[in-house]
């Protein structure tokens, strides 16, 4: 029930009602209509459970993804982070703080997040959860603390944040390659270092000042300098403004990864903004319901195992039909999960297989299109409702509207 109200972002009320749809059904005493019961064993649920089982799809799907929707035999992983908004209850207030920008009381606590993406096949195997505000809560601190996610041979593919001396050697020493986007803080002289080709060389970083979260014994520990190779490409469409684009990677030989083949990863990265748009936007994860930190963990992390779930079923698909899964679409095939699950959930054993396969070939006719140079306003079309904004805690301007109605 707490699955299908994520993927519905529906009430306790419309939860309870479904369920007692579903006993009447198949002719069993149904349950009480109060949500009072169902609100209760929603919190006895632990956070483990929903952590551990989206963590458990999310990683599975990854390995088991087929060696033509990897890259050059490599299993792609995306790092990305955004923000999500809650229920302005005290709780969570306390445990992740308002915007800077927002008045006291009449703000929305926000967290910061990090999701670590499959590539191939789109699932998220980890995730994690912040303040937005305060020391230490950045989203390199979060990355930090997911370095155990990555395995030998994988390849992190993140933007330029990540592109600090201390993540790198951090993946070096687990032996996971990245490609990421080169830090503007860093200058790239192609007349310098060891010449690989045009816009195409290998160079060494040096080791920076100990920052104030490592221990003297860790840096100590460290290299003094390791080799990086950095990779420019020249992007000039028709339309669009010329743009310089410079990639730096633990990848350093030319003759198994060339320069185009280098950038060319690097600009699917973009695939983690769309996962997080289907997680936000298409899911409705973008703002939670619940109002205390640890039932708003659990939202998060049943959010998602649904999104697992869902990709798990597109993977599926492609694979009988062989497709790529980013291919697919995301959205559509929500709609379709959501319109054949009263079906699945009536039909016999016999029956489950031929409205599987059904479901399976729906899922495949719903393809992304090609569209690689697509621009678009962000503007809105549809003008909002001419409200103002809350200026004070809803229960101050409560009390002010008792003592004047017309003010």
């Amino acid at each position: 029930m707490f699955l299908w109200q994520c993927l519905a972002k529906s009430s306790c009320r419309e939860a309870v009602a479904k369920r007692v749809a579903q006993c009447v059904a198949v002719k069993q005493k149904p349950c009480s209509y109060a949500t009072g019961g169902y609100c209760v064993a929603r919190t006895r649920l632990p956070e483990n459970l929903f952590k551990g089982l989206a963590r458990q799809v999310g990683r599975r799907l990854h390995k088991k993804a087929l060696e033509a929707w990897l890259w050059k035999g490599r299993r792609v992983k995306v790092a990305d982070g955004s923000t999500v908004s809650m229920r302005d209850t005290v709780k969570n207030q306390q445990a992740y703080l308002q915007g800077a920008n927002q008045k006291a009381g009449v703000g929305f606590s926000i967290a910061r997040i990090l999701v670590i993406f499959s590539l191939a096949v789109g699932t998220a195997p980890e995730l994690a959860i912040c303040p937005c505000n305060g020391k230490g809560q950045s989203e390199l601190a979060m990355f930090r603390q997911l370095l155990d996610t990555f395995e030998p041979g994988d390849v992190l593919l993140a933007d330029r944040m990540h592109c600090t001396w201390f993540t790198v050697t951090a993946l070096m020493a687990r032996k996971v390659d990245f490609v990421v986007r080169l830090h503007s803080s860093r200058e790239c002289d192609f007349r310098r270092g060891r010449r690989l080709g045009r816009d195409d060389h290998i160079v060494q970083w040096t080791k920076r000042r100990r920052p104030q979260w490592m221990s003297r014994g860790d840096y100590d520990a460290l290299p003094a300098c390791i080799e990086i190779r950095e990779a420019r490409l020249r992007v000039t469409i028709s339309g669009f403004r010329g743009k310089t684009l410079v990639v730096a990677t633990s990848l350093l030989d030319p003759d198994m990864h060339s320069r185009l083949e280098l950038t060319g990863l690097y600009r699917q990265r973009w695939h983690a903004e769309l996962n997080l748009k289907s997680l936000k936007v298409t899911l409705g994860m973008d703002v939670l319901r619940c109002e205390t930190p640890e039932m708003v963990r659990k939202e998060l992390w049943a959010n998602l195992l649904s999104y697992n779930l869902i990709r798990s079923v597109m993977a599926q698909a492609a694979m009988t039909h062989g497709r790529v899964p980013r291919t697919l679409s995301f959205a559509a095939s929500l709609q379709l999960l959501r319109a054949f699950q009263p079906k699945l959930q009536q039909a016999t054993l016999h029956e489950v297989l031929h409205i599987a396969t059904a479901l399976l070939n729906a899922i495949v006719q719903h393809r992304v299109g090609h569209r690689p140079d697509r621009v678009e306003p962000r503007k809105r079309n549809r003008r909002p409702k001419p409200f103002p904004h809350l200026q004070q805690p809803r229960q101050e301007a409560r009390k002010r509207l008792v003592r004047n109605p017309c003010g």
